[in-house]
């Protein structure tokens, strides 16, 4: 597979603190590569480098070949970006938004109008082409932001965060417009906080918190390194998820190998240990199950195994606001 994104000991600071620490990852030509990691460990900046709108303090970056400090104009020509929050102009309609990026790439007025006709198109807007974007529901507005980002054919589409306050709906939408650039030959790199995107979408998923590279490889591989299964058991009687814990906990591979929430205990389990033991555990306890399954780990117990925390937990934004406060 023709590398298509290449980083190697990528750093950047902002004053004190660190938000890439020598990070390295290729991305395969007609993939989607996903950044995976929780706000804040190091993922907008990471783009914004790829971007060429900030320059790394050490390390090299190169996008189709090009190097993204030494020859950012080039680099600038192969890409396309969609941001964590839609960039239309909401006082023009979507089919204008489209036609004026289509004018400042240069393009002439017949084929600037062609191509926004086929985006409309394509993204299934075109009922709303004339209808101000100011009155374009969340999902419209972000597949307007996304359609607007294709207009110069980029082989490269950078995607960050794309999903971001988008209803279930919506976000399964743009899924399938990602799979469908995909199928075209576009390579696209996607940042995300959200586990179920990045197995859902990615071919290739690099974990980042705190700036470094935690961990990579497919999602198959991913959840091999936390290896053997998972016992999900959610009681019918929440009050008895607390003792459902306790008789689960001799199950457990290890002592940090089993969760419990206000529902349901789920548990890595040890080599050699039967879904039947379980629940002939659970019986003789007289806990009623509303659900007990055996499954293989899904992401976020990978990325707990990994990281010993949550994507959504609450860190300092260091892609944002860090950045704004050293500049």
């Amino acid at each position: 597979m023709t590398s298509a994104i290449e980083v190697e000991g990528l750093v950047k600071r902002f004053g004190k603190v660190t938000a890439l620490d020598g990070i390295d990852m290729v991305a395969g030509e007609g993939t989607v590569f996903s950044l995976l990691g929780p706000n804040g460990a190091g993922k907008t900046t990471a783009i914004r480098i790829l971007s060429t709108l900030l320059v790394p303090d050490a390390g090299r970056a190169l996008v189709g070949g090009y190097d993204v400090v030494r020859q950012p104009k080039s680099v600038r020509r192969l890409i396309g970006l969609t941001g964590q929050y839609a960039a239309v102009d909401e006082l023009l309609s979507g089919k204008e938004n489209l036609y004026m990026i289509g004018s400042l790439l240069g393009m002439r007025a017949s084929v600037a109008r062609a191509r926004a006709t086929q985006l409309l198109e394509d993204f299934d807007l075109s009922e709303a082409a004339h209808k101000l974007a100011r009155t374009y529901s969340g999902g419209m507005r972000r597949r307007l932001d996304l359609a607007a980002s294709l207009v110069g054919r980029p082989p490269f589409l950078y995607l960050d965060e794309p999903t971001t306050g988008l209803d279930p709906a919506s976000r399964r939408d743009l899924w399938s417009m990602i799979r469908g650039l995909v199928s075209d030959g576009t390579t696209v790199l996607l940042t995300t906080q959200y586990l179920d995107e990045a197995d859902q979408l990615a071919d290739e998923i690099v974990v980042i918190d705190h700036g470094k590279v935690i961990a990579a490889g497919t999602s198959k591989d991913l959840k091999m390194r936390v290896g053997g299964q998972v016992v999900f058991a959610q009681p019918v009687d929440p009050r008895d998820v607390p003792t459902t814990g306790r008789v689960l906990e001799p199950f457990a591979r290890d002592d940090d190998a089993i969760r419990i929430d206000a529902e349901a205990v789920t548990v890595s389990i040890a080599d050699g240990v039967q879904l039947g033991q379980v629940a002939r555990r659970l019986d003789d306890e007289g806990i009623q199950m509303d659900e007990l399954a055996l499954r293989r780990p899904s992401l976020d117990e990978v990325f707990l195994a990994i990281t010993g925390h949550v994507t959504e937990e609450n860190e300092l934004d260091v892609d944002a606001d860090t950045e704004r406060r050293s500049s």
